[in-house]
């Protein structure tokens, strides 16, 4: 959602999270904005409607720590990266995946971030055509820590529901530990 900044014309793009009694209890504001020159001629400049966050967030969430991200953030690992080593263990994209860059990347993103943070991904995704002629990809999904994809809505209106399951994570960070083992870029 859009968030006034010191910029009226250039609001942050805000990811919220909100507590069962209705209390803001997470705010994330997406940091890598989408200014891209497409192949099919498509031309987006995000930084001239909006400005950047700053920093990663976390939101606890029916017992999980979850890391916070928006739509093109899902192009940068590091952003995943320092989301896990502040303990994240599920990951939640909503996105306007390009129609596109969405029907190639959107999947093997959202898998591969799933995998190397050995975390759940849960994106929201936009569909269909909206002002000005853009159109969304879709498939809204869930990903475990395996990056199997346990849940996925098909084109159109819909919605993905799978089940969050500690003891898969645990397994998953048990049975390959990569998460320990890293040695670049690790924090001291």
């Amino acid at each position: 959602m859009p968030e006034r900044s010191a910029e009226p014309k250039r609001p942050f793009n805000t990811h919220v999270c909100f507590a069962p009694n209705g209390e803001l209890c997470a705010s994330y504001r997406k940091i890598h904005l989408f200014d891209v020159e497409l192949a099919d001629g498509s031309s987006y400049r995000e930084s001239s409607t909006t400005t950047p966050g700053e920093r990663p967030e976390l939101a606890r969430l029916g017992g999980f720590s979850c890391g916070l991200a928006i739509c093109y953030d899902l192009r940068f690992p590091e952003l995943f990266r320092a989301l896990v080593e502040q303990g994240a263990e599920v990951l939640l994209v909503p996105a306007a995946f390009t129609l596109h860059t969405g029907k190639d990347h959107w999947h093997v993103l959202l898998r591969a971030r799933a995998i190397e943070s050995s975390s759940y991904v849960v994106a929201a995704a936009q569909w269909g055509k909206h002002p000005l002629g853009r159109t969304t990809y879709g498939h809204a999904l869930v990903a475990d820590p395996w990056g199997t994809v346990i849940a996925e809505a098909s084109d159109g209106l819909g919605f993905a529901l799978a089940t969050i399951d500690s003891s898969r994570l645990d397994e998953v960070r048990m049975s390959l530990p990569c998460l320990t083992h890293r040695r670049l870029g690790r924090s001291r």
